[in-house]
């Protein structure tokens, strides 16, 4: 995907492992044709308390990242507060999406800002769906399980990620997060 190539919407969604995995990979790609990319993580909390790999290549790559997350909703407290953080990340990817700064956003988690009812999805579809076509709109890359109907009828490609298998449920490695290098 390149930087001069007409605005797609790519949804990668379902309940498998690897979504936010796939759209790094997009993001990478973007970023060797030079593009200028941001990522709106949403319901994740500190990509530096969790020690995140994709944000600290990110960094180092010259990526704008902004965090729009307190935790998994059902503990204490998060589901208040990621209802609000994902009013002020959707109102700042509106303005990074307007201001034509960026070639590519990932909306990491996203769509659970609308499969939870913290955004209204048809207000958010609506949006991406008269927006899309206007001149210096960039690539989405959205990420999050249960993607709604309306989001996927907007998307221009959208990956249902199933698991078939993964490490993590084997019970000898049930405490590992992630593989050693």
């Amino acid at each position: 995907m390149t930087k001069n190539a007409e605005s797609l919407i790519l949804l990668y969604t379902g309940e498998g492992k690897g979504k936010t995995s796939a759209a790094m990979g997009q993001m990478i790609r973007a970023l060797g044709h030079e593009a200028r990319c941001a990522v709106a993580q949403f319901i994740k909390s500190d990509p530096l308390k969790l020690d995140c790999g994709e944000y600290r290549i990110a960094q180092s790559l010259g990526v704008t990242w902004a965090q729009y997350g307190a935790g998994f909703s059902w503990e204490g407290e998060n589901d208040l507060l990621n209802a609000e953080l994902a009013k002020k990340g959707w109102q700042q990817v509106r303005q990074w999406i307007e201001s034509g700064a960026f070639n590519m956003i990932v909306l990491d988690e996203f769509t659970y800002t609308l499969s939870l009812g913290y955004l209204d999805c048809e207000e958010v579809c609506s949006y991406l769906s008269s927006h899309k076509n206007h001149k210096g709109f960039p690539h989405l890359v959205i990420t999050g399980r249960d993607a709604p109907k309306a989001l996927i009828a907007v998307s221009d490609m959208v990956s249902d990620i199933q698991q078939v298998k993964h490490h993590l449920q084997s019970s000898h490695r049930a405490s590992e997060s992630m593989i050693e290098y």
